[in-house]
């Protein structure tokens, strides 16, 4: 009985660390579903990028009130979860404050810890406010109905809660060492530093050293199973971008925004044409397999690279690129966050699929295109990159859209009215204008 604790213990930790290790399995095989991409170019500004982007928060604090508190909970998230290293070894070996013999450091980082954790609880708490009373714009459109609403919110909650039990936690303990109860008290008196939680210890002071070690202990373990339940809901959870935005930043499109890229088959096909000493009717060598010509753009998930699918799970959904699209902005039905949503419902979509036909996919009647993203959406955007600008880890809706666009255009034909005019004035006039070009500056000649 004496290590049952710990026991029980390992088997959680276990349980969480191994169901976490086979989403992400799932995830892995999930954006890999996506054709391939070469994105290993320019090591040194990649790992620049991700160093200011997602750990340094650089885009974030733009916005300087949601950013300043979202560097702060950011902060908060990863200089408390060093603590849960001492949690671990404690539940292992059934010590208590391991790393106590620190001594003065100890007492530092405990300090630190427990500053950011009310930092956090304050910054957790008027982003609630912000989502929920204030009704910002952003958090209102029609793709933020219902699970994505309560997902940003059981996020909140979850901090809260973990924040509470790490400071209810190191009250207990501290009015645990005041009374010199066994396993707590130390020779050298008070262990750690408690700036936040000696305020609420003053709560505990009429309750019996037992009562005391069932709070403090009832705290550690809901403190620690929260973490792990946390760990394994972030992959059902927008909150994935903890994980993804350093390698989504790394691996970022480089090139100006405003180059787009050309397709290799467009690109060869007029190689050919413009070959004087080619013969566009050649036939295949005898015994060669005649190439089968790649599909133009993209109407399923699967048709889009893997990069942009990674794009799709890390999307925060913060709403920054849909408040600054020009087109959304004017009513349009475009919103840059819901195509991100979109693509990722499909991937996941197409996972599920997988899963439940033993690892194969069977066809299900429906696709990215008309079936998740409308082509309203897709029509409506500009191409200004101002969606792709604001997006705080570097996700490109544009591309998709792009993409999109061009199965559209180059393999059902199917763009709209004015764009195929458009295209038909340039193949025949060599402008965008339905004027022959022996004809085009005869305005100059007008009175």
């Amino acid at each position: 009985m004496q290590y049952l604790p710990n026991i029980l213990f390992v088997i959680a930790l276990l349980a969480g660390v191994g169901f976490f290790v086979f989403n992400i399995k799932k995830l892995i095989r999930n954006i890999k579903l996506g054709r391939e991409e070469d994105r290993s170019d320019n090591k040194g500004q990649r790992f620049k990028n991700m160093a200011k982007i997602a750990l340094g928060q650089y885009k974030m604090v733009v916005r300087p009130v949601s950013g300043i508190i979202h560097v702060l909970v950011y902060l908060g998230f990863i200089i408390i979860n060093i603590e849960v290293l001492e949690i671990i070894i404690d539940g292992i070996f059934g010590t208590h404050r391991i790393f106590s013999f620190l001594g003065g450091f100890y007492d530092f980082l405990i300090g630190v810890f427990e500053i950011f954790a009310l930092l956090v609880l304050v910054g957790v708490i008027i982003f609630w406010i912000r989502r929920n009373i204030l009704h910002i714009k952003r958090f209102l459109n029609r793709e933020m109905k219902g699970w994505p609403k309560l997902d940003a919110n059981l996020i909140l909650y979850f901090e809260v809660v973990l924040m509470l039990l790490f400071l209810t936690m190191n009250a207990a303990d501290l009015s645990l060492q005041t009374k010199g109860a066994e396993h707590y008290a130390s020779a050298e008196g008070i262990v750690g530093a408690f700036p936040v939680s000696q305020f609420i210890a003053p709560l505990f002071e009429n309750m019996s050293v037992a009562s005391l070690i069932l709070v403090e202990r009832a705290a550690w373990w809901i403190h620690i199973l929260g973490i792990l339940v946390f760990l394994n809901y972030l992959y059902y959870s927008k909150h994935l971008h903890i994980l993804l935005a350093f390698p989504n930043t790394y691996f970022a499109r480089l090139k100006p925004q405003g180059q787009f890229d050309n397709l290799e088959a467009v690109t060869n096909e007029v190689k050919l044409m413009m070959d004087p000493d080619a013969d566009p009717y050649a036939m295949p060598e005898e015994g060669a397999e005649e190439e089968v010509p790649a599909k133009f753009g993209a109407s399923e998930a699967t048709d889009l690279s893997w990069a942009q699918l990674l794009n799709a799970y890390t999307c925060t959904e913060c709403g920054r690129c849909t408040s600054e699209c020009p087109a959304n902005q004017t009513g349009k039905k475009l919103s840059p966050r819901r195509i991100m949503m979109a693509t990722r419902d499909r991937i996941e979509d197409i996972g599920k699929n997988i899963d439940a036909n033993k690892g194969t996919f069977k066809e299900d009647g429906k696709q990215l295109l008309d079936d998740y993203i409308s082509r309203e959406e897709l029509w409506a955007c500009t191409t200004c990159n101002a969606c792709v600008e604001a997006c705080p880890v570097g996700i490109n809706p544009l591309s998709i859209i792009m993409d999109m666009r061009q199965y559209l255009v180059m393999e059902q034909s199917a763009a709209p009215t004015d764009l195929n005019n458009a295209m038909t004035n340039i193949e025949n006039n060599a402008a965008p204008w339905p004027f022959n070009q022996m004809d085009r500056a005869n305005w100059i000649n007008e009175n």
